[in-house]
């Protein structure tokens, strides 16, 4: 998303402009398909907001357990507190890799021939809502995110726990298994996880998955990245 930042601060009137109707725009035949898929996920999405803005950490049990380690009621405590917690952040993580599935779906419908993005855009205005309520709720996850530190404090007391195999696991590695734990801390180590999420699944895009010349991957690219640009001024002035 470097790219995005430094189209930032170039004039708008550079890139191109489209009328999107996010009160009355409605799927297709064509577009239903995809529009069905991605609207599954996108009805997730708020639960997903509340369940994070909710998010409250285990903070002072896990100082207390730290505090005293050879008060085994108090490490217990502390254990019970950050379980549900942990199932909690790979819920968050694994509708990352929804939202992941559902952009590439997207990217997929607006970007094959014979229309450029730009045009998709235009026609089929169903498709392109989702593509912008997607960043909507980018935007508004990583927001909330950067607000709870604790987040990034409770995993690592869960797998510095789980390393020493002090506590009965409650069976909760078979749900957070070091593979998983190993990918969910890259996630969260990131100051705007979704936001990364959609930025490297773009770029896989345009790089592996179309196949196409240079010449056509950096058009591509480009356009994306003035859709982008033009989502997120929407967005700055609240239209969705």
């Amino acid at each position: 998303m470097g790219n995005l930042l430094k189209v930032l601060t170039r004039e708008i009137e550079n890139y191109p402009h489209f009328f999107l109707d996010f009160e009355n725009a409605q799927p297709t035949d064509c577009e239903r398909e995809v529009w069905n898929q991605v609207n599954a996920v996108l009805q997730e999405s708020e639960s997903i907001l509340s369940g994070l803005q909710a998010y409250k950490g285990a903070g002072q049990e896990i100082r207390d357990a730290i505090q005293n380690p050879n008060d085994m009621l108090l490490q217990e405590r502390a254990w019970n507190s950050v379980c549900p917690l942990v199932i909690r952040l790979k819920k968050f993580y694994a509708f990352s890799l929804k939202l992941e599935e559902a952009l590439q779906s997207l990217l997929e419908s607006l970007t094959c021939p014979p229309y450029t993005p730009t045009q998709h855009l235009e026609r089929e205005q169903a498709l392109a809502k989702q593509f912008a309520e997607i960043l909507h709720f980018t935007l508004r996850f990583d927001e909330l995110k950067m607000r709870i530190p604790a987040i990034q404090n409770d995993f690592s007391y869960y797998r510095r726990t789980i390393s020493r195999n002090r506590l009965n696991n409650m069976n909760l590695e078979n749900e957070v298994n070091n593979e998983m734990a190993n990918r969910m801390s890259l996630f969260y180590a990131e100051a705007t996880p979704m936001l990364k999420t959609l930025s490297t699944a773009t770029t896989n895009f345009v790089t592996e998955v179309l196949l196409v010349s240079t010449v056509c991957q950096s058009r591509l690219h480009s356009e994306l990245t003035a859709s982008f640009v033009h989502f997120n001024r929407l967005l700055s002035f609240k239209i969705i």
